[in-house]
């Protein structure tokens, strides 16, 4: 089993990557030793209330924690215009309470496991500060993807800059400054390319059956299908966590280049990643099979019945 800890901040397109986890672990083909949480859709908390409610819906036993409360150097800004006033969309679930220390959880992953995956589909806040506050560790990462950017494509926040890298900018510099190996990058060029739209949701449902959470997924899903399509990109919905985790653990056929990855912190720039020279520290996502995403899907929906 390949034992894995997404660090996330759920956030519409973050449940359905604790969906499909969630049944990676009950197949048998993933051990998800944990869930952190990042303040970016919503706050730090609220994120944990979310995966927390995900998790008990899916029936893992996962902890899940929150992470940092606010960005390293700037304030913290929130999506409830994209996510719902409190991240699930139209649906509300409570807030987790500060229990537990987070980078706790990551160094037991990472002394437990030599191959753990992490994979982050947030800000990079728990990652830039892990490496500040436990450097030995953070040097054992060697299986990095992270979910963010805008490489020589347009932004979806600012022109040039996508979400969770504009979020927390000195982060996503810090994250691909240090890396101890290179990170697995799945941008916004890559990731909006995975939709899902009311005919493949109410397919969604039907492969999930029975399970608890699939008399929610309308709901949910709603609200980020009207966002979409007031920002005139029709009624449908870019899942963009969810591409990264089955690219992340090499479940859907996909294309990549080494380069190097550096990101602006300052000013109109902010939060903007460009392909710099020098030494490669990214393993930068170009293509993915989006047919065997959905395929891939399925099949795992199915798991959860």
């Amino acid at each position: 089993m390949t034992p894995v800890l997404i660090d996330c901040d759920p956030g519409i397109d973050d449940t359905l990557a604790l969906l499909y986890l969630a049944a990676l672990d009950h197949l048998g083909e993933i051990d998800l030793c944990g869930v952190t949480t990042t303040a970016g859709n919503t706050t730090a908390t609220q994120a944990a209330g979310n995966a927390r409610w995900v998790r008990d819906q899916l029936r893992i036993d996962a902890p899940v924690l929150p992470g940092q409360p606010v960005p390293l150097a700037v304030p913290l800004v929130t999506t409830p215009e994209t996510h719902g006033p409190t991240g699930l969309g139209y649906l509300e679930v409570p807030a987790a309470p500060e229990d537990g220390t987070w980078p706790d959880l990551w160094v037991e992953a990472i002394e437990k496991h030599e191959d753990l995956h992490l994979i982050v589909t947030g800000p990079c806040t728990n990652l830039a500060s892990f490496r500040q506050s436990h450097p030995e560790h953070h040097a054992r990462l060697r299986n990095v993807t992270v979910m963010g950017g805008a490489v020589g494509y347009r932004g979806n926040t600012t022109p040039t800059a996508e979400w969770n890298f504009w979020v927390d900018p000195h982060a996503a510099a810090d994250a691909f400054g240090h890396t101890p190996a290179p990170v697995t990058l799945c941008s916004l060029e890559v990731t909006e390319q995975f939709l899902i739209d009311p005919p493949r949701l109410e397919g969604l449902i039907a492969d999930l059956g029975p399970a608890p959470i699939a008399g929610h997924l309308p709901e949910i899903l709603r609200f980020y299908f009207e966002f979409h399509q007031a920002q005139g990109e029709g009624y449908q919905a870019q899942i963009h966590d969810l591409l990264t985790c089955m690219i992340a653990l090499e479940r859907v056929g996909y294309e990549h280049r080494g380069v190097r990855v550096d990101v602006d912190t300052r000013g109109e720039r902010r939060g903007t990643s460009e392909e710099t020279a020098g030494t490669s520290n990214t393993r930068l996502v170009t293509s993915a099979d989006i047919d065997g995403a959905h395929a891939e899907l399925t099949r795992a929906a199915r798991a959860l019945r």
